[in-house]
């Protein structure tokens, strides 16, 4: 059993040709590996390889499934300086004191829809510029002629706060002129089918720099299914930074730190998650990105309080959840926090081996890749 503590026992190999660089012709169609929750020792959990419109048979009457509905914006900005030279801007965040605002709060719909409401976006942004060298305080990026951005300062770092300058509201100008910031290891440019094959069918909550990518998999049609199974659905948000992808770089795992991102727990979704337990339901999460949610706002009985924030939660082996039952989740990169996650929740030898059978037997891995489900335990 090698240390845990240690970032190199999160490794391994992985060929390139395992990387999908497209999504599956059908979002459901992909493959589903499907594991038990084991210990930190491991176990002997069977591994099963199915597909995931399997996902309705491995569900109770009475479970909740909780999904992230944040949505992505296209926050890859091209342009050029008033000298004619192309630069880019890459907005990551809101700025402090510029964090969105959630305007026309509702009650919970019969068909289970967020009570969070609409979210107006600010114009000051967290951002990374290119080339770094040119683009000082007081510099402009022309991206249209009804869109600039105005780098307004440095930050540690080496990235920059920016206005954005349109009279369109910001999250109308990024539709109109942003691109989709693919992950790098898709290694190619962006094509109109990831405007909505890089989107969950239930986004709408704007503020993500990345997909929540188990809920990649979902179809309007796998949904009805699951509700008329008997499931219930809960909707909360994590707005996804570049962060949660990138691979910790320290020896140790305990030296490494998550960039912070904001959440929102709707009255709806809390309510959901304390009816579940109510009635002897299970808990699953849809992603990483809603289990590091939930167990952000865990109470002691099993439930998570309503509300909103920042979290830097980084979920390693020997963490104790209290609200994940079981988790649906991609294949991640090497030496990841969401891989240390995983390991967390499946436990190390479980995951590690289940790792090495989906390397083996073909499957396809990371953001447009196949899909893991990790039953409860019991």
């Amino acid at each position: 059993m090698p240390d845990l503590s240690r970032t190199s026992a999160y490794d391994y190999v992985l060929p390139p040709d395992r990387i999908a660089r497209y999504p599956a012709a059908q979002r459901d169609g992909s493959r589903l590996l499907v594991m038990d929750r084991g210990g930190v020792s491991g176990s002997s959990s069977a591994i099963r390889d199915r597909c995931f419109s399997d996902l309705v048979s491995l569900m109770r009457p009475d479970d909740l499934l909780v999904v992230n509905e944040s949505r992505v914006l296209p926050v890859r900005l091209l342009g050029r300086k008033p000298t004619g030279a192309e630069c880019e801007v890459l907005l990551l965040r809101p700025a402090p004191g510029d964090r969105p605002s959630r305007v026309e709060e509702r009650g919970p719909s019969p068909s289970g829809e967020s009570d969070g409401g609409q979210v107006a976006l600010g114009r000051r942004w967290e951002a990374l510029v290119r080339p770094g060298s040119k683009l000082k305080s007081g510099r402009r990026l022309i991206v249209a002629d009804d869109l600039e951005v105005r780098i307004e300062e440095g930050i540690p770092g080496g990235g920059r706060i920016v206005h954005i300058e349109s009279e369109q509201s910001v999250e109308e100008a990024l539709e109109a002129h942003g691109r989709i910031p693919l992950p790098p290891y898709i290694d190619r440019p962006e094509e109109l089918m990831d405007r909505e094959r890089y989107q969950t069918v239930y986004a709408r909550d704007p503020g993500s720099v990345a997909a929540p990518t188990a809920g990649l998999h979902f179809t309007s049609a796998l949904m009805q299914s699951l509700e008329l199974r008997g499931v219930r659905i809960a909707r909360i948000s994590l707005h996804v930074g570049p962060g949660t992808f990138r691979p910790v770089s320290t020896r140790s795992i305990d030296q490494h730190c998550l960039d912070p991102e904001m959440w929102h727990i709707p009255v709806a979704a809390a309510d959901a998650v304390r009816a579940a337990r109510g009635r002897g339901g299970r808990v699953w999460a849809v992603g990483t990105t809603v289990v590091r949610t939930l167990e952000t706002a865990a109470r002691g009985d099993g439930t998570a309080c309503h509300g909103e924030g920042s979290t830097g939660l980084f979920i390693t082996p020997g963490f104790r959840f209290r609200v994940v039952d079981g988790l649906i989740t991609n294949f991640h990169l090497p030496r990841s926090t969401l891989l240390m996650l995983v390991s967390a929740f499946a436990g190390y030898k479980v995951t590690m081996r289940a790792y090495d059978h989906a390397v083996r037997s073909g499957y396809r891995f990371y953001s447009y890749g196949d899909a893991m489900a990790v039953l409860p335990a019991g």
